[in-house]
């Protein structure tokens, strides 16, 4: 059977889409830059929101699957000062349903493992790897989206095309102008495995969940994994492109140094110490769509989902947003009918892209809080009053 849709990109947001419509007998095509499922890079941990992407795992037949798999112990936040006082701790609320299986909260979850549970429960012959999108065109005679990639294959005959190819979606140029802005700070990664010397000293400090170290505009930011390893974030305020030019990632000593001497000076040793044992270091500038031009008018065969729609400073949301996105999608064209497919598009995009706007100013929003001068005693504070 012909493919209806297009998909672009195979995250947590076109995976999702594509289970779901799977489930409804809606033909579907992903196409993935990547060679296969085994170079696709997932890296990170996920928590996974009861009223979004536990709701969409639901509807897609895989929250058992979720549910075995995550890690509830981990639904945990620790706020500390950049002495390593520490100041306020939160535990998750989860709770055991009906079924049995725990719901609720905010429990982790491996990016890895979240995708290989849709990977696993999608016709492989409908992924199409080694496929890079380069730009999105519409059919001289009936307007109809022609899809061009890397590799010099054109692909069209598509009813829609919905990029969920993240920040920097090429799905997106199709439908509006607006690209992602700098927002003023890169986090430096770094991971302490379970046969570092440092191991211990973490887990005795930070223990499960996530760890936040703020200290204005420079915070420290420790994530436990799924194989008991620690990811820790070095987020420097910073230009864009200060990582390459001013920091050479390359050269970890002088990389140490730079991040010692400057943006954490004066912080506590025993957090030094993170810095002076990194290693095999990777950037992540912050990037966003700029909520004063969010929007666009709908473009008939085309939409986007996920970061590709709305992507926004780091919030706890965007994975969630991604995969609530796809159930709203697939729901909107179940009930309006495939061959209403841009009527479904219109009712899907008035309501995500509301969602999408607050989201943005949500993610600027807690930028502020996270970078106050108060530091952790600020952010404690207003989650006490919220």
């Amino acid at each position: 059977m012909k493919s209806v849709i297009a998909i672009i990109g195979a995250g947590p947001c076109g995976l999702t889409l594509a289970r779901l419509l799977h489930r409804k007998n809606i033909p579907f095509t992903v196409y993935e830059n990547e060679e296969s499922a085994a170079s696709l890079v997932s890296s990170g941990s996920l928590d996974i929101r009861k009223e979004t992407g536990q709701l969409a795992l639901r509807e897609a037949g895989l929250y058992n699957a979720f549910a075995q798999k995550a890690r509830w112990e981990d639904d945990r936040v620790t706020f500390f000062d950049h002495y390593g006082e520490l100041l306020h701790r939160a535990t998750g609320e989860a709770e055991d349903g009906e079924d049995g299986l725990k719901t609720g909260g905010k429990p982790e979850i491996d990016r890895r493992t979240l995708r290989d549970i849709l990977l696993e429960s999608i016709p492989q012959n409908q992924i199409v790897w080694s496929h890079r999108l380069t730009k999105l065109s519409f059919d001289g005679d009936n307007s109809s989206p022609v899809l061009h990639f890397s590799n010099g294959n054109t692909v069209g005959g598509f009813s829609l095309v919905v990029g969920t190819d993240g920040a920097w979606s090429k799905v997106r140029a199709a439908i509006t102008s607006t690209k992602p802005q700098y927002a003023g700070s890169t986090f430096i990664e770094t991971r302490i495995q379970e046969s570092s010397l440092l191991h211990k000293t973490v887990t005795d400090k930070i223990g499960h969940g996530i760890a936040l170290f703020l200290a204005g505009p420079n915070r420290m930011i420790i994530q436990r994994q799924g194989d008991n390893s620690y990811r820790i974030y070095f987020g420097i305020t910073a230009p864009e492109h200060f990582v390459g030019t001013s920091m050479d990632l390359n050269n970890p000593q002088a990389t140490r140094d730079m991040l010692l001497s400057s943006f954490f000076k004066g912080w506590a040793e025993d957090l030094r110490d993170y810095i002076r044992n990194a290693e095999n270091f990777r950037s992540w500038p912050l990037y966003q769509l700029p909520a004063e031009s969010f929007g666009w008018n709908s473009v008939p065969g085309v939409t986007l989902a996920g970061d590709a729609a709305h992507l926004s400073l780091p919030n706890g949301e965007g994975v969630n947003l991604a995969m609530k996105d796809a159930l709203e999608l697939v729901t909107k064209i179940e009930e309006n009918g495939v061959e209403h497919i841009n009527k479904a598009v219109e009712e899907y995009e008035r309501d995500m892209l509301k969602r999408g706007k607050y989201h943005i100013k949500a993610g600027e929003e807690m930028d502020r809080l996270m970078t106050h001068p108060k530091g952790a005693k600020a952010v404690v504070k207003a989650f006490a009053e919220s």
